[in-house]
């Protein structure tokens, strides 16, 4: 089966203006005060390229994230249809994909894991013994060090 490296490409570029324009009208142009302080993560255009998922991801400094996210979402969802008009005059195509909107958790995901390595690592730390410098091993590869010379004065 041949592959369709030009095909994965216009979607890749269709995806990536898709993501430019709707991350400057949710910085600029709407004002639905649902939608907080975000940006979007990604884009990923469907292979027939008639839907969209566009991925928000919010500002972690928020209080309750999960009612910031759901309201984003919400608002987002409202003014779809503007947004799609929007992309489809700035863009100059005839057809403009069906928008979903959704939260994007991974960077909250990431950082949670993070979280966790750096205690299993502070603890695993803690419950290790001192390590005691050991001796060198010689090794076939390694010579053997020379012998020690006798004291000056002693043949």
């Amino acid at each position: 089966m041949p592959e369709h490296r030009a095909r994965k490409h216009h979607q890749n570029r269709v995806a990536e203006t898709l993501r430019e324009e709707i991350g400057a009208m949710i910085e600029g142009e709407l004002s639905d005060p649902r939608i907080g302080f975000c940006y979007v993560s990604e884009v990923a255009l469907n292979p027939g390229g008639k839907s969209a998922r566009v991925y928000i991801a919010l500002d972690s400094a928020v209080k309750d994230i999960e009612v910031a996210e759901a309201d984003t979402v919400a608002g987002l969802e409202a003014a779809k249809g503007f947004i799609r008009s929007e992309l489809r005059e700035r863009m100059g195509k005839r057809h403009v994909p069906e928008l979903s909107f959704l939260a994007d958790r991974s960077g909250r995901f990431q950082a949670r894991i993070d979280d966790l390595m750096s205690r299993s690592r502070k603890r695993n730390r803690k419950n290790t013994p001192a390590a005691v410098p050991a001796a060198p091993i010689e090794t076939a590869s390694q010579p053997a060090s020379p012998a020690p010379l006798p004291p000056e004065g002693v043949q």
